[in-house]
């Protein structure tokens, strides 16, 4: 077997120690996160559920005030949503100077109350 220089021996060293490092740092990270995360009001469940890609859901609240809607609350309708999606969507469509992130956050909104909107309807069906 060949004798590994000075060098080399000293990188794989150094290699050896940042993976142990991080082996250790890592976890510890990870559980601190998830320590944040309940004191911030989430569970484990969803802190640890939601991957760095998964599709994250707006909120119910935010929805409506993404389409100037709080008023209406649980009583919104598909029409009023309509009609603020197609005012908000228009006045800030990117042709106009508008945000392509506002876009989407407000087709989030639209969304998330169509489908709120659905599970009502679908609701009243089963209860008459």
């Amino acid at each position: 077997m060949a004798p590994i220089g000075p060098l080399a021996r000293i990188l794989v060293q150094a290699a050896v120690m940042g993976a142990s490092i991080l082996a250790r740092a890592l976890p510890a990270a990870y559980g601190a996160a998830l320590n944040n995360a309940r004191k911030g009001g989430v569970d484990a469940a969803k802190a640890s559920g939601e991957s760095v890609f998964g599709k994250k859901r707006i909120a119910f609240d935010e929805a409506l005030m993404v389409l100037n809607l709080q008023d209406a609350g649980e009583k919104v309708t598909a029409e009023q949503v309509q009609k603020q999606y197609d005012r908000f969507f228009q006045a800030n469509s990117v042709e106009n100077g508008g945000s392509f992130y506002l876009q989407s956050k407000i087709y989030r909104s639209k969304e998330l109350l169509d489908e709120f909107i659905k599970e009502k309807r679908e609701e009243e069906k089963m209860n008459s």
